[in-house]
């Protein structure tokens, strides 16, 4: 049973690996930053939670696994907001989204 729960944590942290670099070409490929922070604000919290739920998953249910939690529920919180915050002030200082045709930035 334990050698069941690391493969599923090792899995885990693969896949949040995967949605962690799919961010990084997100933000790399993508025209605007209304586009970029919509790649980075979902892939982001998506694989850094994986990889939290698959370190606890690795870690055996120890005292670490609280710590590993309260971070998953706090990025579930903070990255969001944060990513609003970025794309509001964006607007707020007039940037344009990006149109088809447009140069990119």
């Amino acid at each position: 049973m334990i050698e069941l729960l690391r493969i599923l944590g090792v899995a885990l942290i693969l896949l949040g690996l995967f949605f962690m670099i799919a961010s990084a070409l997100g933000l790399i490929r993508l025209p605007d930053i209304y586009t970029r922070a919509h790649a980075s604000g979902k892939c982001d919290a998506l694989g850094q939670a994986l990889m939290l739920f698959g370190f606890v998953l690795y870690a055996d249910f120890g005292p670490e696994t609280v710590k590993l939690v309260l971070i998953i529920v706090m990025l579930y919180i903070l990255t969001p907001t944060a990513t609003h915050a970025i794309v509001r002030a964006a607007y707020i200082h007039g940037k344009k989204p990006w149109k088809r045709g447009e140069e990119r930035e």
